[in-house]
């Protein structure tokens, strides 16, 4: 049975009493269940005729449906997967008549459970709560999650290859860094280099955090900081991942712009080792989410430095760049095989030297399995 087919039948299996029906709009989820590739996403919002209805819908005990407007189905090259229903909208038909004769085909009771993607658009719970006004509604991306938790060997080898583009594109990107770059330069680059692996594109916005004595960390204002020039001395904080086969990466390094000084060298040095510590500690069945993260943060608080690392150890991470469960204090989450995460310790100091490092992780029984390994010194960039 290929991928698809597994994946939704078990969804199925797991919609069965918690829900009479689900609606899964283009996005994570429905790529993950039915392989239907998302696209790089938009800035502002396109809109066609009727496309309150696209997605896919999905009963137990029914062959699935994937209802597409004519413009996502022909310009969007979408199709339905074998074992799929697929209805396309006439630019000129009616959605709500389509949706009714989907809902008469499922059989739905009286008072409907309908299960909606969490990231599905307002529009479309309230185009369907018009048509089944007695309907109570859940979240069918909390019932996917119970499957998405855990990461087949097949996901575990997609991901290190976005892990591999990703730090091809880094290796690419470093030879071209000069004092004087603005930081959109870096960050165009970076992208730029990204699809020349072959990827999509970046899975987030491609971000850099940056700090020195002349060069004061700035957070949240990018119109602003993708101004400023890099000179001598500041250190370069890189976050960003490329997207492969539907995985999400997130990959971080450090880099100094000129002669690094003692305290460049040590708050690098700090969180490769709270990096290292969080990895080591991610043994499946012995430690919780929470534990990896106090394990990780106590080198850097042992160091002087704890309210410079502002943020938790790392986040679960897979088809989507951020998901649950989270390495931060109060979750107790206890580790199992299979599960990926962030391990991402920094030091942020807004007006001296910075320092941050990511690599994606797969939660092991002896400990963390890093998808990524290159770059572990201090890069220096000398003029």
């Amino acid at each position: 049975m290929p991928v698809a087919a597994e994946r939704v039948a078990a969804f199925q299996e797991l919609l069965g009493g918690r829900a009479d029906l689900a609606f899964i709009p283009l996005s994570t989820d429905l790529h993950y269940l039915f392989g239907i590739a998302r696209d790089i996403p938009k800035y502002g919002v396109t809109l066609h005729p009727g496309d309150w209805l696209e997605g896919a819908w999905v009963a137990p005990g029914h062959p699935p449906v994937l209802a597409l407007p004519r413009m996502t189905a022909e310009f969007g090259g979408r199709g339905a997967p074998e074992g799929t229903e697929l209805r396309v909208l006439g630019d000129w038909d009616d959605p709500a008549a389509l949706v009714r004769e989907l809902v008469a085909k499922f059989k739905l009771p009286a008072k409907p459970r309908i299960a909606v993607s969490d990231r599905a658009h307002a529009d479309s719970v309230v185009h369907i709560q018009q048509l089944l006004p007695d309907a109570v509604f859940c979240s069918a991306t909390a019932i996917i999650r119970e499957l998405r938790l855990i990461k087949s060997d097949e996901e575990i080898a997609l991901m290190r290859e976005a892990g591999r583009r990703t730090e091809a594109a880094f290796a690419a990107m470093l030879p071209k860094l000069r004092f004087g770059m603005t930081e959109l330069d870096v960050v165009a680059e970076i992208d730029y280099q990204m699809k020349r692996q072959d990827s999509l594109g970046p899975t987030f916005t491609t971000t850099l955090y940056n700090s020195g004595p002349n060069h004061p960390l700035m957070l949240g204002r990018r119109l602003d900081s993708w101004k400023r020039k890099i000179e001598s001395p500041v250190s370069v904080l890189f976050d960003f991942g490329a997207s492969h086969g539907g995985l999400c990466y997130d990959y971080g390094r450090t880099v100094h712009f000129g002669e690094p000084s003692a305290e460049q060298i040590k708050v690098h040095a700090l969180v490769i080792q709270a990096q290292r510590a969080g990895i080591a500690a991610l043994k499946v069945g012995e430690a919780t989410c929470e534990q990896v993260d106090a394990i990780a943060r106590q080198v850097i608080e042992e160091a002087g430095y704890g309210p410079n690392f502002r943020h938790r150890l790392g986040h679960g991470i897979g088809w989507d760049v951020h998901e649950p469960p989270f390495l931060t204090k109060g979750d107790t989450t206890v580790l199992r095989d299979g599960m990926m995460f962030t391990v991402e310790p920094s030091i942020l100091q807004p007006t001296s030297f910075s320092a941050r490092t990511e690599d994606v992780v797969v939660a092991r029984p002896g400990g963390g399995e890093r998808l990524t390994a290159g770059f572990q010194d201090l890069i220096v960039v000398s003029s």
